[in-house]
């Protein structure tokens, strides 16, 4: 009994030192496995550079060509409006009537008046006539000739001075008519039939052109300079493109055809306008967007894949491997995408090597573990099965011996 015992103790003694070597094994494999894990692996790429359409991309706003304030150009009871508010008019239309009554009398007594003095005018013109036959016989004296003359000219004044009466009434009276001066879209009527308006009682109404729309937008001074040096002229019209609050593209492409004649001394950049056609309306006055502009020619500048850019708050960054291959959180700016590569055009230069693929776990500054790089791949490419058929065959299309 006491051996059966010795034995049971012995067994389990065993086992309990058997599993704290195992334990122990296992913990320190785990530890060097987790160390040689340590080193997340990555793929490396070199920047490269190709000829691509500069691009740069800035705050824009949409302006109307015509932003027209119609105001009363006479003073009177506004009696008549022609138009809903948001109507589309064309140049000239009729939209508000001013009461016309004591216009049109205006007009017709200034009419009056011209015709009294053209006709004396006339009368004082035949006199004069004979005047002038009686004075060279001595029939009358130089002086009663002298008068005639002088009433004739008077006359002849009058008639000019009522005819400037005549004209003014008219215009007037043309005024209690308020047509649009351009095409475009009427706002909201800020004077309502019934009221009394004048020169100083301030607009009507506005109306502001739809077709062709402006869009200003401010470029850095800096990327401003690169275009024109990417294009060889500062003068050149540029394409553009609009891009709505929403990220929306617009449908219809843009000419840059105005740039300021000076650089904004407080933010460093240079106003820009380019002209849209808007024939669906879709550009409306004071929107606020982003504008796309690109150079005319094609220069070279890096490129790198969209899957190696990373963001956060501080903007756009890569990982980029120092001299001792460790990598390095780079901060770069970038232009558009083209062919699943961004456009860099600050932060990197051709030649740096950026990491691709394996970013999850890379840190900035630790050790990385580089298994092949995208150029490496592209050589040790595995031969397809037609590569493989190809090799059978000899250049001249006959079968290898």
């Amino acid at each position: 009994m006491r051996y059966k015992i010795i034995l049971i103790l012995l067994i389990m003694v065993g086992l309990i030192a058997a599993r704290a070597i195992y334990s122990s094994t296992s913990t320190k494999g785990g530890s060097k496995g987790r160390a040689g894990m340590s080193a997340p692996i990555v793929t490396v790429q070199k920047v490269k550079e190709e000829p691509v359409i500069y691009s740069y991309e800035a705050p824009a706003r949409v302006s109307a060509k015509y932003r027209v304030e119609v105001t009363a150009r006479i003073s009177g009871y506004l009696t008549k409006s022609y138009f809903k508010e948001g109507d589309f008019v064309k140049a000239g239309q009729l939209l508000f009537e001013i009461e016309p009554l004591e216009y049109k009398l205006a007009v017709q007594q200034a009419k009056g008046s011209l015709d009294n003095s053209r006709a004396q005018l006339e009368y004082y013109e035949k006199q004069l006539a004979r005047y002038k036959d009686l004075v060279s016989k001595d029939y009358v004296a130089k002086s009663d000739y002298d008068n005639m003359l002088a009433q004739r000219d008077a006359y002849r004044a009058q008639v000019s001075l009522n005819e400037g009466a005549y004209r003014d009434a008219i215009r007037n009276y043309s005024y209690t008519q308020v047509k649009a001066p351009v095409d475009g879209r009427v706002g909201i009527i800020n004077v309502t039939v019934g009221n009394y308006v004048n020169a100083q009682a301030g607009y009507l109404t506005t109306i502001i052109s739809e077709d062709p729309m402006y869009v200003t937008f401010p470029l850095s001074s800096k990327d401003y300079v690169a275009l024109n040096t990417v294009d060889g002229d500062a003068n050149q019209n540029r394409v553009v493109e609009y891009k709505f609050s929403t990220g929306m593209l617009y449908r219809e492409k843009g000419v840059q055809d105005f740039r300021d004649n000076k650089v904004d001394e407080t933010t460093g950049t240079i106003t820009l306008r380019a002209t849209f056609k808007n024939p669906y309306g879709e550009l409306i006055q004071g929107d606020y967007g982003r504008i796309i502009i690109y150079s005319n020619k094609k220069a070279p500048v890096p490129v790198i894949p969209v899957e190696a850019v990373q963001e956060n708050q501080e903007g756009q960054y890569v990982f980029k491997l120092d001299e001792q291959n460790l990598p390095r959180l780079t901060y770069i700016k970038t232009g558009i995408q083209q062919d699943g590569k961004w456009i860099v055009t600050d932060g990197l230069k051709s030649g740096d090597k950026i990491i691709t693929a394996g970013l999850q776990k890379v840190v900035s500054g630790q050790p990385v573990k580089i298994v092949e790089s995208i150029e490496a791949k592209a050589q040790t490419k595995k031969p397809t099965i037609f590569d493989k058929i190809k090799k059978l065959f000899n250049r001249d299309g006959k079968k290898a011996e």
